[in-house]
């Protein structure tokens, strides 16, 4: 079998959300299978010197224009969220708490958190909301709000953070296909091609 793909995304990036809709497909076309990774930009940018979109000037506004377009062209339902951008820890560590026992649901999880925040505009950065989702998905609501306050699953989202840095990981969505990096969802193009011709 070869190499899965490395998926790495932020819940509170509109452009990994583009991407979270295409890259099974992408990938199943062409006999692979991927591994989602939610990370948090927040502690990429403390590397980077990056800042949100919508805080830079000039670029914000374009990113707005930009990222209704891309919508429209990726096809999926979208709107900028009141709050935005949010943290990601409660969504990033229930999907990794689901995950270890069940990647199939937390795929799902994950799906359903991005459609929640980007198309319902509810506040995922929130342990309530992260939890109501993932109630819908069959997950004990409860346990959920507990889970994402273990100190093993804080861990293991530090833990994943870290390696993603450590792999050069600095932005959503950030693809990996046999060592090979892509950045951004306008590299979907390139990561099919990639698939098809082993590279160049």
């Amino acid at each position: 079998m070869p190499n899965p793909i490395d998926f790495y995304f932020d819940f509170s990036s509109p452009y990994g959300y583009f991407a979270s809709t295409r890259i099974d497909a992408i990938a199943a076309n062409h006999g692979r299978e991927v591994v989602w990774r939610p990370i948090l930009l927040g502690a990429i940018f403390k590397i980077t010197g990056q800042q949100p979109l919508p805080t830079i000037p000039l670029k914000g506004s374009y990113a707005k224009h930009d990222l209704a377009r891309s919508a429209r062209i990726f096809g999926v339902p979208f709107k900028i969220p009141s709050k935005f951008p949010v943290a990601g820890q409660a969504p990033s560590r229930a999907f990794y708490w689901v995950g270890d026992r069940d990647p199939a649901l937390a795929r799902k999880l994950a799906q359903a958190l991005y459609r929640a925040y980007f198309a319902e505009d509810r506040d995922i950065s929130s342990a309530e909301v992260t939890a109501n989702v993932a109630a819908k998905l069959g997950l004990n609501r409860d346990e959920v709000v507990q889970a994402l306050n273990e100190p093993a699953v804080k861990e293991r989202l530090k833990t994943e953070v870290d390696a993603a840095i450590e792999r050069g990981v600095f932005g959503s969505p950030y693809i990996i296909i046999d060592g090979e990096p892509f950045w951004g969802s306008d590299r979907l193009d390139q990561v099919e091609k990639w698939l098809a011709t082993g590279g160049w």
